[in-house]
């Protein structure tokens, strides 16, 4: 619980940089437009391996409700085997990402280029790493979060104090 608690914190003061206090105060029902260089990347959160970006679109990931992101991976990027509490939509917008079905980087493998769409339900083992710098939108419905399969490969050591 500590860890959503913490990403749900940074995902917030994320938020308001990423987007803006306009934006980020922005209702359901007024339009958002984000033209490509009005982008501010930050860190993304600590549950996450060094090296991420991460800019809010939409909505507020730590918080029920839907929310956009966009992800910037380098090359070489790996995330070990977890899985998400909801279902993810997710959008390479460029580089290559590969996303393997399983509990590690040696399950099975589905190679995504730039255009690909993959659904992802809720709870559902995977792994990722990139071959390329990467640029992912995902969207879904809120709280994100992040549950590593082993416990030690978690690079935010705080969330199991």
């Amino acid at each position: 619980m500590k860890t959503k608690l913490k990403l749900a914190a940074l995902a917030l003061a994320i938020a308001g940089i990423a987007m803006g206090a306009d934006r980020a105060r922005a209702g359901k029902s007024e339009a958002i437009v984000i033209n490509a260089n009005e982008i501010k990347w930050g860190d993304a959160p600590p549950d996450l391996p060094r090296g991420a970006r991460i800019t809010v679109l939409y909505g507020d990931p730590s918080k029920k409700g839907p929310f956009s992101v966009r992800l910037k991976l380098p090359n070489g990027y790996k995330i070990p085997g977890h899985w998400h509490t909801q279902d993810e939509h997710l959008t390479v917008l460029s580089g290559v990402f590969v996303l393997h079905m399983g509990d590690n980087l040696d399950a099975p493998a589905h190679e995504l280029q730039t255009g690909a769409y993959h659904f992802l339900p809720g709870k559902m083992h995977h792994a990722a790493e990139t071959k390329a710098e990467t640029i992912l939108q995902l969207h879904g419905t809120g709280p994100f979060d992040i549950h590593y399969l082993n416990p030690a490969d978690n690079p935010n050591k705080s969330a199991s104090k």
